[in-house]
């Protein structure tokens, strides 16, 4: 069984997924919204799963030490998207503290005092390319703060309709594995191309063709050494998978090998509530603002230009997966989805048990908050099926390492001079 902690955990997306490849125990979950008096989605956490410490306080205040020997082998989270920029502090020391205070820092000092072998993390696609007036520079932040904690790293973009899902939602999954790991050790010679293919993490959870991508070309530098320059001057486009060990980066643009994916009509309950439907006035607001437009616009410098947005489909296709939800999701907005009712045939939105279904989680599983914190929640969560991939993964990397060491545990560890 391998000990995890879940840092921004929602309403539990990453702990369901690890739940489900029944290999886990989730010994400390930590959810907690700033500036809010209600904590809904901690609460739903602690409803809903029994074991383990549920903590429901601020992450910078967390004791990393207590964590220390208690067998912690993976920490996961979902972290926010923030500004990742390093700051020098005032005697003129490199600085490694975001200049927001960012809380993926936060993660660092836990796997600082922790050292686990594994760490999951999950965010959105645009990290790969913020800011966007110094492309890439958040995530070679990243990258190069787990080389110096001496590990490696593999990251994949995945969408979650390419692999069987029912929702077209997009996310960066970053895997950072302890160098010193029997895995590790044995993919050192092994080519960066064939770890992305064949070899490495993300390849066995997420198959991929064998075939390089014409439209955008492979890329492979070494990483600068300083934290502080990364920051201040480098700038790289990453693609949607690469990898990085000791510094050397490399990445390319994968193409699934894909699924038949659930479809939205596969997910509708029957016998919905008159409350969902759609009346007049709100089939016209969805109409404009789904609709296509061109509007002229004046620039914060008084230059003007033309805006455009293209037409979305309206009402949603129900033989195709879900789009993107987004928190905003059951108001009235470009992002809802809207679906003509099967048995009705009248336009409503999508219920709560829907967005749950839509993310792979239980019916019901956010009963128990407001409505409007429901769509909120599942705006924000996992597609729980990917993180059972993922796990399972892990799973046969432990496999694969205690079979390692049984077999040479010697030659193992000569390996890593």
């Amino acid at each position: 069984m391998i000990n995890a902690i879940e840092l921004f955990a929602g309403v539990g997306g990453f702990r369901r997924g690890l739940e489900a490849a029944k290999g886990f125990e989730v010994v400390w979950g930590n959810q907690w919204e700033p500036s809010k008096k209600s904590q809904d989605a901690f609460e739903c956490y602690a409803r809903q799963f029994e074991k383990g410490v549920h903590s429901n306080e601020d992450i910078t205040t967390v004791d990393e030490k207590m964590f220390v020997n208690k067998g912690i082998e993976l920490i996961v989270g979902g972290f926010p998207c923030q500004d990742y920029s390093v700051a020098r502090g005032l005697s003129g020391e490199k600085g490694i503290q975001g200049k927001k205070g960012v809380l993926f820092w936060e993660i660092m000092r836990l796997v600082d005092g922790i050292r686990p072998k594994y760490i999951l993390l999950e965010n959105v696609d645009r990290l790969l390319k913020s800011p966007s007036k110094q492309r890439g520079r958040d995530f070679s932040i990243m990258l190069a703060s787990f080389r110096d904690k001496n590990y490696s790293v593999e990251w994949r973009v995945v969408n979650a309709a390419e692999y069987g899902q029912a929702q077209r939602r997009r996310r960066v999954f970053i895997f950072a594995i302890r160098n010193d790991t029997p895995y590790a050790i044995s993919r050192f010679n092994e080519g960066e191309a064939a770890m992305l293919h064949e070899r490495g993490f993300f390849a066995n959870a997420f198959p991929v063709k064998l075939e390089i991508s014409t439209k955008h070309k492979p890329d492979c530098f070494m990483m600068e050494e300083d934290l502080l320059e990364i920051s201040d001057s480098f700038s790289k486009t990453y693609l949607n998978a690469g990898i990085m060990r000791n510094g050397k980066v490399y990445t390319e643009q994968l193409v699934p090998i894909e699924e038949k994916p659930r479809m939205l009509g596969e997910i509708l309950q029957s016998g919905v509530d008159e409350k969902y439907y759609l009346n007049e006035s709100a089939i016209n607001k969805f109409k404009e603002f789904k609709g296509p437009k061109k509007i002229e616009r004046i620039a914060v410098t008084g230059h003007k230009y033309t805006f455009s947005e293209g037409g979305m489909a309206f009402p949603d296709a129900l033989d195709k997966p879900g789009r993107t939800m987004l928190t905003s999701e059951g108001t009235v907005n470009r992002s809802s989805h809207v679906v003509e009712d099967p048995e009705t045939k009248r336009l409503r939105i999508l219920t709560p048990v829907e967005c749950e279904r839509l993310n792979g989680f239980p019916d019901h599983w956010t009963e128990g908050m407001s409505e409007r914190m429901r769509y909120f929640c599942m705006g924000n969560a996992l597609v729980v099926g990917l993180v059972e991939r993922m796990a399972k993964r892990i799973l046969e990397i432990e496999e694969e390492d205690a079979e390692a060491i049984k077999v040479n545990p010697q030659q193992l560890q000569l390996s890593l001079y």
